[in-house]
């Protein structure tokens, strides 16, 4: 039998590792806090694409009619820039544009996903901050899960309810059809809810299908908690919101209020914005944008849409929006609409 070799390295590593615990002296007891203890992220199978357990709903291209004919602009290689007609409409470039191969409007196809991290919060269970800065606008991640029908998002979520769940990873992208990331999905599912936050979901058409991409609505710097709002459609007991923004809704499904001007003082507005133009005159009707018309998209001129009688028709323009190319009308009644004017018969009041 041979001899036991012994290793001098493990009895000077034995020396210090014993010489240590003499100098921590007695162990102390702690405790850790409730919420440490609780929280385990929940269990889910990674995937990078949609799963469809329904029937696949894919538009032919001709059926939406979207394409572009956008061309380097002088000192660039790129192509399919802001003025892209398929990316205002939300929609990525096709095989039926003439972009080419240098288009940058396939966000989901070409765009990387941005660096996050999974963090504990807390007071929300799991969270996402963000691992690089993120410039506004720019693509984060997309929304992947199950894509199922309202009946199975019936039944899981009964069966959810039922077993004491709180958690629900549910999006509606269309008519009976809805992405549930409970069981698949990927670290979007973490993203938590603000009443004020830094980014948004948009529903994009990317080769026929619909897809949901999250888009910064600003800067978002490294180590920031990514959020959206949830715009909840409730199901069961109200849920407190935790998100502590300055004007946090303190319920999960509260629909977010926007200042509403009074009948009367909007239609004050209105009526003073006549007298400053001289009185009621009507200009000639109009069928073409406001963009091309006046200086700054007309904001703060007064029009009116041709309607029947009994609806609102005096308005105020209060905004011009690039991306929708919509303008946001503030009527007399104190309503605000978004509408593109190139499908309303409207007039000029003017001088």
């Amino acid at each position: 039998m041979p001899a036991t070799k012994t290793n001098p390295e493990h009895g000077r590593i034995g020396a210090v590792f014993n010489k240590l615990l003499k100098q921590i002296g007695n162990p102390v007891d702690f405790e850790l806090p409730d919420w440490f203890s609780k929280w385990k992220p929940t269990p889910y199978t990674f995937i990078k694409r949609n799963i469809y357990l329904t029937k696949r709903m894919k538009r032919r291209l001709e059926d939406d009619g979207i394409f572009c004919s956008c061309s380097p602009s002088p000192g660039s290689s790129s192509v399919c820039g802001r003025d892209c007609h398929c990316g205002m409409l939300l929609s990525s470039c096709s095989t039926g544009c003439k972009c080419g191969s240098s288009c940058i409007n396939k966000p989901f196809q070409s765009r990387p996903v941005k660096k996050m991290k999974l963090v504990k919060t807390e007071k929300c269970g799991s969270g996402i901050v963000a691992d690089e800065d993120i410039k506004q606008g720019e693509f984060v991640i997309e929304y992947v899960g199950e894509v199922i029908d309202d009946k199975t998002c019936e039944e899981r979520l009964w069966n959810m309810k039922h077993r004491g769940e709180t958690n629900f990873y549910l999006c509606e992208i269309n008519r009976d059809m809805v992405i549930d990331a409970t069981y698949k999905g990927n670290r979007s599912r973490y993203i938590n809810h603000s009443c004020c936050p830094n980014t948004e979901m948009q529903k994009w058409i990317i080769d026929g299908e619909t897809r949901i991409g999250i888009f910064a609505t600003c800067g978002v710097k490294k180590g920031e908690h990514l959020t959206y709002d949830y715009q909840l459609v409730q199901f069961g007991a109200d849920q407190d919101c935790h998100c502590g923004a300055v004007g946090c809704r303190r319920k999960l499904g509260v629909k977010p209020t926007k200042p509403k001007m009074s009948s009367d003082a909007a239609l004050k507005l209105v009526a003073y914005q006549v007298y400053q133009n001289g009185g009621l005159h009507v200009g000639s009707s109009n069928v073409c944008t406001l963009q091309g018309t006046c200086f700054h998209n007309c904001i703060c001129e007064v029009i009116r849409i041709i309607r029947p009688m009994n609806e609102r028709s005096f308005g105020i323009i209060k905004h011009f929006d690039n991306f929708s190319q919509k303008h946001s009308i503030m009527f007399e009644d104190g309503a605000v609409e978004f509408l593109d004017m190139t499908k309303e018969d409207w007039e000029f009041v003017t001088s």
